[in-house]
């Protein structure tokens, strides 16, 4: 076999030690021609039936579930309300908070497990295990394995996948006991489908970690691994708002604008009728999706592009999509990109300021000691930012725990009161009824940072050849919701396209999940978030191969740790695409043949030993006993990877005798 290495660049001498070198296994080599089928995978059509599908978006500050039967898709119901909601904070989720008992057993979620933690005596509290917006763990964490901890309020560690298995494990049950007393009959989770939303920016490790939580959870199994799906988050948002009709959401650009910018008086009515709707729809938990494709999008035509904002708690997606017609089917135009900078960045501002008052030595104290009251605190908080926004006059106050004012005067041996006079803090007062004063202009300050940083993620995002066009913007997810980001976004961009916010925005993803559960087909191309490709020999080449990779075996010289790439990063790839390769025992009498499969972040990769080469897979095919009649001189190995919704499968066939194996890609135990 000819070498087969794009190009004559030489690798720069890699500081890495040669894997296939120490491994001394002989390795495989391509079979020339290589090609690549595109066809489908038969298998993947025949669907399971369910009863019933369930989306799970489980949100870095909260988290809720909805469902729709089969037989009546276009019927979305979110889950009953729960008990213990929030003053001031109306919707059909719940926090993601979870309490375990200090046995470290579940005990509770959601608005329960805070109310019974706050209610804890505060030395028995330090022995109760209190977890909160712990989903971020997933996203930071660079090297996630099984084994990744978590910290609770008090301190102790607990293992990460366990507290996901816990809540998911939930919402399992919590949903099938809903759907039992509504069908007047026992349902068992084999009726289910389930979809579990995740962010698109994350990395597959993360992807790969809320599947197997949700395998320990019991919603379903390596085996039957079809009953569910990891949706991505911006995309579930896209399915969704493809279905809406005008009624169904706020134009921040409405036609009449001037220059394509609204006053802000049409704005503002914009935003007092879309409160009104959501009000009056409060009530109702069953949202019908008309099986049509909505107004706005009669107005697309084929190939128009447009963009998905979906800014949670944590993080914040952009995806860029772009029409397939007839079906109106959707292909992902521009790799997912976003961060870290969900509303958490506010609250995240409120703790520095309250540091800058207080003192940062003093609040770490106190989140400790006392820190049913710190959840308190910023319970107070939570419901004061939404009720922020970019024409308010009059401030906004935040009562104090008790505890607060009380362990600071231990503390510190003065009043509260006192600090707030000596911080020079100007915009933030003391009122009389022991609450915290901010003036707006204070507030808005705390969003600053966040919305700045949104702002600039899609500045960059605009530049791109590809999204030059958009004709849409539509802001989902919780953050959304928020005026001030919404008047932002509409000032920077609203010259460029319209932007389009859902009303019941807080629910979009989990509604277009839903949808997605029923029909996983609607998304048809989707972009590689990775270079794959496996290890091989190619014939060495005397001036284009770097001299420390040459291996001689049997009097061959190889060229060793070459990286055969099956899919480049950036690359479309369809849905249940398979690629095909053919590679021959570089030794022909080898009859254990092991091929290990290595992704990249980066494009442009010619040695496994490259940095940010990271293994995540290995066939091992074992040929021993297989009948050596009629196999040829070299014999072919075909490897196939097939690409699914978050997950990818690999298998090794030997041509001669048919024998296979066969491996799901690993990115959390290498």
């Amino acid at each position: 076999a000819s070498c087969r290495k794009e190009g004559g660049e030489t690798a720069p001498t890699s500081a890495y030690s040669s894997p296939a070198r120490s491994l001394g296994d002989t390795g495989i080599t391509p079979l020339s021609p290589s090609h690549i089928v595109n066809d489908t995978d038969p298998n993947v059509s025949e669907q399971q039936t369910f009863l019933v599908v369930v989306a799970i978006d489980f949100g870095t500050t909260s988290s809720g579930y909805a469902y729709s039967f089969t037989k009546e898709p276009e019927c979305i119901h979110v889950m009953r309300r729960w008990e213990g909601g929030d003053p001031g904070v109306s919707n059909q989720k719940t926090p993601t908070t979870i309490l375990l008992t200090p046995e470290r057993k579940f005990h509770s979620f959601g608005y329960a497990a805070r109310d019974f933690y706050h209610d804890l005596d505060p030395n028995e509290a330090k022995q109760w295990l209190y977890l909160e917006k712990f989903k971020m763990k997933l996203h930071t964490t660079g090297d996630l394995t099984m084994d990744t901890e978590l910290t609770a309020a008090n301190g102790k560690k607990v293992k990460a996948l366990e507290i996901f298995a816990y809540a998911l494990q939930y919402f399992k049950e919590q949903a099938l006991k809903e759907l039992s007393d509504q069908a007047g009959s026992e349902f068992e989770n084999s009726d289910v489908r389930w979809v579990i939303t995740v962010p698109a920016i994350w990395k597959q490790p993360a992807k790969q970690f809320m599947r197997q939580a949700a395998y320990q959870a019991g919603l379903a199994s390596p085996e039957n691994s079809e009953q569910l799906i990891i949706a991505l988050e911006p995309e579930a948002a896209s399915i969704y708002c493809r279905k809406l009709r005008l009624h169904q959401m706020t134009d921040l650009s409405s036609k009449a604008a001037v220059n394509g910018y609204s006053s802000s008086d049409t704005v503002g009515a914009g935003f007092a009728q879309a409160k009104e709707h959501i009000r009056r729809n409060r009530q109702s938990r069953t949202f019908l999706v008309e099986n049509v494709i909505g107004e706005i999008w009669s107005e697309l035509e084929e190939g128009d592009k447009y963009v998905v904002v979906d800014s949670g708690g944590g993080t914040v997606d952009l995806t860029v999509h772009q029409i397939r017609l007839p079906e109106g089917h959707l292909k992902e135009l521009y790799k997912a990109t976003g961060g870290p900078y969900g509303s958490l960045g506010v609250d995240y501002e409120f703790e520095k300021l309250l540091c800058k008052i207080f003192g940062e030595d003093f609040i770490e104290q106190f989140k400790i000691k006392r820190p049913a009251a710190w959840v308190d605190l910023m319970i107070a908080f939570e419901s004061r930012k939404r009720a922020a926004a970019p024409d308010r006059t009059n401030p906004l106050n935040i009562t104090l725990p008790f505890s607060f004012i009380d362990y600071y005067k231990k503390f510190r041996g003065h009043s509260v009161e006192h600090a707030l006079r000596k911080s020079n803090v100007d915009f933030v007062k003391w009122s009389s009824q022991g609450m915290l004063r901010m003036s707006p202009d204070a507030m808005n300050a705390l969003f600053k940072p966040t919305i700045d940083s949104i702002i600039e993620h899609l500045r960059d995002l605009f530049q791109k050849p590809e999204v030059s066009t958009v004709k849409f913007l539509f802001l989902v997810g919780g953050f959304a919701e928020a005026p001030l980001l919404q008047q932002a976004v509409q000032a920077a961009f609203g010259d460029k396209c319209r932007v389009i916010i859902p009303q019941d925005v807080g629910l979009t993803i989990l509604k277009g999940a839903v949808l997605f559960g029923l029909d996983p087909a609607v998304i048809k191309v989707r972009r590689s978030p990775l270079t794959y490709g496996v290890g091989v020999l190619n014939r060495y080449v005397e001036g284009k191969h770097p001299p420390e990779k040459l291996l001689v075996k049997d009097g061959t010289r190889w060229c060793t740790d070459v990286f055969d790439k099956f899919i480049s990063a950036d690359q479309s790839v369809a849905l249940g695409e398979l690629v095909k390769r053919s590679y021959t025992p570089a030794k022909p009498s080898q009859l254990v043949i092991v091929i290990n499969i290595y992704s990249s972040e980066l494009d442009d990769v010619s040695f496994i030993t490259d940095p940010g080469v990271k293994k995540c897979g290995t066939l091992r095919l074992d040929l021993t006993g297989a009948s050596s009649t009629n196999v040829p001189a070299r014999r072919e190995i075909q490897t196939l990877m097939q690409f699914g919704d978050t997950e990818i499968k690999a298998t090794a066939i030997d041509i001669a005798t048919s024998k296979s194996v066969k491996v799901g890609i690993d990115f959390l135990n290498y």
